[in-house]
């Protein structure tokens, strides 16, 4: 019986812009956002896992991060079903606040895109943002 995937990500913001990582699912032909994370280990807090996957994916450390919220994501990838309880951060490094907003990162463990990508163009739906419930979250954040 697949498993249901405890997860932490985070919204890094500056300037109008979110960095995310930029995702194609071919089986729908879908353009998509992605916030940075990953897999919480047992025995590690959501929190620690954070600040863990930030540094093994973008070699970052985070100076502060503030849960904006816990969402249930049912999904769906390369025609594949997931199931994951996403804990979503806002996230805040100064290593990321150098990064120009032009730049593209890559993510280290598998060459994944990374980009501050305007948040206009999630608020619009132009580029969808997960896991599910980020873009609500996201919103906030940027409304504050």
């Amino acid at each position: 019986m697949p498993a249901i995937r405890n997860i932490a990500v985070g919204l890094p913001v500056k300037q109008g812009h979110v960095l995310a990582l930029s995702g194609t699912d071919r089986s729908r032909g879908l353009d998509f956002l992605r916030a940075i994370g990953g897999g919480i280990e047992f025995g590690e807090r959501a929190e620690a896992a954070l600040h863990r996957e930030f540094r093994e994916e973008l070699d970052v450390t985070l100076q502060a991060v503030e849960l904006l919220g816990v969402r249930d994501n049912i999904f769906t990838y390369e025609g594949v079903s997931g199931h994951e309880i996403a804990h979503i951060y806002a996230a805040r490094s100064i290593e990321l606040d150098e990064v120009p907003l032009d730049a593209e990162l890559h993510v280290l463990d598998e060459g994944s895109p990374v980009r501050w990508v305007p948040i206009a163009e999630v608020r619009d739906g132009r580029r969808p943002l997960f896991p599910d419930g980020a873009t609500e979250l996201l919103l906030s954040l940027d409304a504050s």
